[in-house]
């Protein structure tokens, strides 16, 4: 339960003041913190006597990595029109102004994970701001807060009010989702990418890097898969240099790399660089020359995906993993003579969705063997309950009261689940259709309390049908930033999406300022528009 509206009744009144006046004063952090206090007396700030540094009881000091990079990351953020590089104190009449650091647990080398705490204690007064945390992510989302409270008045001077925050996020699990097969994003655009997910607090990349149209990861195990598989075996690709890097960056920003290798569906692009993995298609008996999905029925598909998952379980750190397991068509299945008899042969008789439920356990046995924590589509649940108690089911089907059903159904199961359906930001509509993402309510369905609590989080899913890296920055944002604060904060706080407009207005042109192309909302300016590159 949020305790700050009780403990502080002056709360929300001070926000609404806050945005009443235009954010001219003290502009609000998005996503709103649990407990937010600001006051009108303000700091000046000078970049050129600005620190940060670490508190003497803290865990983590100098030299740790997370730290370190994001402090020189947020001092140019904070100082945009700064020509002072970061810790190049000079002479200035101005007192020195510090941010304080105090972790609980030096985690500076690790990588954050499921369990890793995002909570952080953030005061601003006179002459410094003391952020406390109990680890190196939770730090890392304090030093957003503070850079948003940061602003300018008209003649340039940098200013900070004094300020109380305690905050922690409502989910543990805050995702977005790009799709790099139907059309190739550039490492660039993947990491602006993280960045922008930084500023909104999201922490999960969910890289859905492989589907029917192309096949861009180069596997070190088989190479073919992207030299037969890619769009073009040498422009189209994440080499393992790329995937590291991107795995990198987002660690440095707190955020954790999912990859997903969706099958038995979806997986056209496989065949062209793996013989025998696809099913050959008959017609009347006869083999059509086209391929369905992957082949259940061949002891080769699970050695060749059991390699191929000890690969990958070796490049991507995280403990979770993506197996798909959404919209197999049976067609090719129902077609295949080798197939049919297979299906008879196990017992399965006439019934296609005992035969993906057999794929998908094996699969799921061959992950869980590597530690990693499966993530499968609804699909894999809608078909047959036979999975590992610790999979994560992905629901990103259904209108709102199916979702409700859906939602009541599996975690009556005792299943863990995510939420997409409401958050497709890959469908327009012409309008402010952010208001849409942010009146969903996760956790708004039949259930027990204990049945609630499984619902770990959600995520924004940009589909690349119609999306690359022409149009993702401004289909994404702000329109995502809506789903950041209902995943992060509370609940009864956020729920008058009016109220939330000129914050998220305002935020929008704070993205612009830091290079994300943010398309508007509605009418208005913003200070510093967006310039171009």
């Amino acid at each position: 339960m949020h305790k700050g509206l009780q403990t502080r009744p002056n709360f929300y009144f001070i926000l609404l003041s806050i945005v009443q006046v235009g954010l001219n004063t003290v502009e609000a952090v998005w996503p709103l913190p649990q407990t937010f206090i600001s006051s009108s007396e303000q700091y000046r700030l000078n970049p050129q006597t600005f620190y940060f540094g670490y508190e003497m009881q803290s865990a983590a000091q100098p030299g740790c990595t997370v730290l370190d990079s994001a402090f020189k990351r947020y001092f140019s953020l904070i100082f945009l029109d700064s020509t002072s590089g970061y810790g190049a104190l000079r002479f200035s009449v101005d007192k020195p102004f510090g941010v304080e650091i105090s972790v609980d647990r030096d985690d500076c080398e690790g990588y954050p994970s499921e369990d890793s705490s995002e909570k952080y204690n953030l005061t601003v007064s006179a002459g410094r701001a003391s952020l406390n945390a109990q680890t190196v992510w939770g730090a890392l989302r304090g030093l957003e807060s503070f850079s948003q409270l940061v602003y300018q008045d008209d003649f340039g001077s940098y200013f900070v009010n004094k300020t109380e925050i305690e905050d922690f996020p409502r989910f543990q699990f805050r995702a977005i989702l790009l799709d790099t097969s139907r059309h190739y994003l550039p490492v660039q655009t993947i990491l602006k990418t993280l960045d922008a997910m930084a500023y909104n607090k999201f922490n999960v990349f969910h890289w859905h890097i492989v589907d029917d149209p192309s096949f861009p990861y180069q596997s070190r195990t088989f190479p073919d898969l992207s030299a037969k598989g890619a769009f073009h075996p040498m422009t189209h690709i994440y080499t393992q240099s790329d995937v590291r890097r991107v795995i990198s960056h987002g660690r440095l920003r707190g955020i954790r790399i999912l990859p997903e290798f969706d099958s038995p569906g979806h997986t056209k692009s496989w065949g062209k660089g793996q013989s025998d993995l696809l099913t050959p298609c008959y017609n009347g008996g006869i083999p059509s020359g086209t391929f369905g999905p992957i082949n259940p029925a061949l002891p080769s598909t699970y050695t060749f995906m059991a390699t191929l998952f000890k690969e990958v379980s070796s490049v991507f750190p995280d403990s979770y993993i993506h197996l798909g397991g959404d919209e197999v068509d049976f067609t090719c299945w129902r077609s295949n003579p080798d197939v049919r008899a297979f299906m008879q042969a196990m017992g399965f008789g006439g019934d296609f969705t005992k035969l993906e439920a057999f794929y998908m356990e094996n699969i799921m046995n061959i992950t869980s063997a590597l530690n990693k924590t499966n993530i499968v589509w609804q699909d894999v649940f809608d078909y047959h309950e036979r999975i590992p108690k610790d999979t994560v089911l992905h629901i990103w089907k259904g209108v709102p009261a199916k979702i409700k059903e859906e939602l009541s159904r599996i975690t009556k199961a005792g299943m863990r689940v995510l939420l997409a359906a409401p958050w497709y930001i890959n469908h327009i509509s012409y309008g402010q259709d952010w208001r849409n993402y942010y009146t969903v309510q996760p956790q708004n369905f039949s259930g027990t309390e204990e049945q609630k609590k499984l619902v770990i989080g959600g995520e924004v899913c940009m589909w690349g049908e119609y999306v690359d890296a022409t149009n993702l920055m401004p289909r994404l944002w702000p329109r995502a930033s809506a789903a950041a604060e209902r995943l992060w904060s509370d609940e009864q706080q956020t729920s008058n999406v009016d109220k939330a407009f000129p914050r998220l207005q305002e935020f929008r042109c704070k993205l612009l300022r830091r290079g994300i192309q943010a398309e508007p909302l509605f009418v208005g300016h913003c200070k510093h528009e967006y310039q171009g590159i």
